[in-house]
């Protein structure tokens, strides 16, 4: 039965489906066998890299790894909010026969941990709040407010 699976699987191309996850030095070792292969490239964004790639959108930066590694990429599209000098990314693309990786979607690490907002943070959403009450009935405020504009739900008027 398992010989049966592995058949199907072999001649299925489960091989033309995969995606190879390396780094910058698993990369280069893989020589020319990586040109072409769908690959998530994964390391560090390194200092001073980062340059406008050409048109209106795209990035080029260098990923570097632990061992010593270094992949100059280009990627296509608007890089991520977070995107920055020495953080953690992974790029899907392939490698060209330039040399250097195409990148087709770049995503970026952040660490997981939830940091409650301090005192002065919490001030800052009140005041948000405020300032959103107070524009409620000015031109531009939320829709709905007709007649009732300027009174709160007690029919006073706001602060």
């Amino acid at each position: 039965m398992a010989g049966i699976a592995f058949l199907v699987i072999t001649v299925g191309g489960i091989g033309e489906n995969l995606v190879y996850y390396w780094g910058p030095t698993e990369l280069k070792q893989a020589g020319a066998k990586a040109i072409g292969a769908t690959i998530r490239l994964g390391g560090l964004v390194a200092d001073g890299s980062i340059r406008q790639g050409e048109g209106a959108s795209g990035v080029e930066f260098d990923v570097v790894d632990r061992k010593g590694g270094l992949t100059h990429v280009k990627c296509s599209g608007v890089p991520p909010q977070m995107f920055r000098e020495r953080i953690g990314v992974v790029v899907e693309g392939t490698l060209t026969s330039a040399g250097h990786f195409q990148g087709h979607r770049l995503m970026v690490s952040h660490g997981n941990e939830y940091r409650a907002p301090g005192e002065r943070e919490e001030i800052e959403i009140e005041k948000l709040m405020r300032s959103i009450r107070e524009g409620e009935g000015r031109a531009g405020g939320p829709a709905g407010a007709g007649s009732d504009a300027g009174t709160s739900p007690g029919g006073g008027q706001q602060p």
